[in-house]
């Protein structure tokens, strides 16, 4: 936590009013506004949910085909089977994000209706050229930015390319409200739409009168609050994780089979975490190495054409996300950490591999 977010929470109980809605859930989303240059942007449950009414507002329904990167977490496409549609997962390039080359093939032979685009690991993919493939095939652009919070491309935040952003404020996110996310577009008219879906699409009447589905997605003013302090210290806190990162990167420089996550040129990722694979060591042994020291490490995400639950479903490639998988690891990367822990953390890395 930062310095202000127990005092503005002190606010809110002062206030008494802890609910959905308030004061510090406006303050929440114009941080965010004015922070990645965005239009309009709505303070929801979670970036599951704000990923879940974006495909409702590009009008995605049952039998529509999505377009996702298959190197994600399944909150990013869980959604897409929310609305009884059908994901396409698209293989990562060199960059471990999407494959430009491989969406495009996707693109050709399935004509999905909308892609949900995964920054990962808080380092943008290639946006130009897939901006360029969507809108020559007129695929709606939804930019998956969980855990690319204040990551740039060309200048530009990520989560600002897209027909719609999401961002998330999970506990486990480069800031946190506990749990939120953040919907975000330069669509005004459609995040007042998204406000509407995500207070259970109540009517504008004395009682409670609904027309159509909605749901209970809006962040609390308690929440909002937290993220209204931390928002104060996003900046250092990027700066922290790349320092973590650099840190690493030098303090491991001997170890040649390591390969190191990149950032794609015109670029500068927010390094949520520090991420690498090794040519020949198995990252299982290193986790529990660190596991055994107390210290918490984690392989990289599982491919979503690998899990059960998406058995059958159309993939393009899936060999690059299938390597990396099998030969990757996060490294504690918290902003808490001191020169000590990663010294500790570098030492039991060099004696599994060395």
């Amino acid at each position: 936590m930062g310095p202000n977010e127990r005092r503005y929470v002190e606010e809110v109980f002062a206030s008494n009013y802890i609910a959905p809605l308030g004061a510090f859930v406006d303050r929440f989303e114009t941080s965010v506004r004015e922070f990645t240059g965005v239009k309009a942007a709505a303070a929801l449950s979670s970036g599951t949910a704000a990923i879940h009414l974006a495909l409702r507002l590009c009008g995605v329904k049952a039998g529509d085909r999505v377009a996702a990167s298959t190197f994600t977490f399944i909150g990013s496409v869980a959604p897409i089977l929310y609305q009884g549609a059908e994901p396409v997962f698209v293989d990562s390039d060199e960059s471990w994000n999407l494959d430009p080359l491989r969406f495009e093939e996707a693109c050709e032979k399935e004509r999905p209706k909308a892609l949900i685009l995964t920054h990962l690991y808080g380092q943008s993919a290639k946006l130009d050229e897939i901006v360029s493939i969507c809108e020559h095939y007129g695929v709606t652009l939804i930019e998956d930015a969980a855990e690319s919070l204040g990551a740039t491309y060309g200048g530009r935040h990520t989560g600002t390319f897209g027909r719609f952003g999401i961002y998330s404020f999970n506990g486990n996110k480069i800031i946190t409200t506990g749990g939120g996310g953040m919907l975000v577009s330069e669509d005004e008219e459609a995040i007042t739409r998204a406000r509407k879906l995500a207070t259970q699409a109540r009517e504008p009447a004395p009682w409670y009168e609904h027309t159509e589905l909605g749901y209970n997605y809006r962040m609390s003013n308690l929440l909002a609050a937290v993220g209204v302090g931390q928002m104060e210290v996003l900046g250092e806190r990027i700066e922290k994780k790349r320092q973590i990162f650099r840190e690493y990167q030098a303090m491991l420089s001997e170890i040649e089979e390591i390969d190191w996550m990149p950032e794609v040129p015109g670029s500068r990722g927010n390094r949520w975490l520090t991420t690498l694979t090794f040519a020949e060591s198995d990252p299982m042994r290193v986790i529990e190495a660190l596991e055994k020291a107390q210290i918490e490490s984690r392989p990289l995400w599982k491919p979503m054409h690998l899990q059960p639950l998406f058995k059958g479903t159309r993939s393009y490639g899936g060999k690059v996300s299938e390597e990396l998988f099998a030969r990757g690891i996060c490294l504690p990367s918290g902003t808490a950490m001191e020169q000590g822990d990663l010294e500790r953390v570098c030492e039991i890395v060099r004696e599994v591999t060395q």
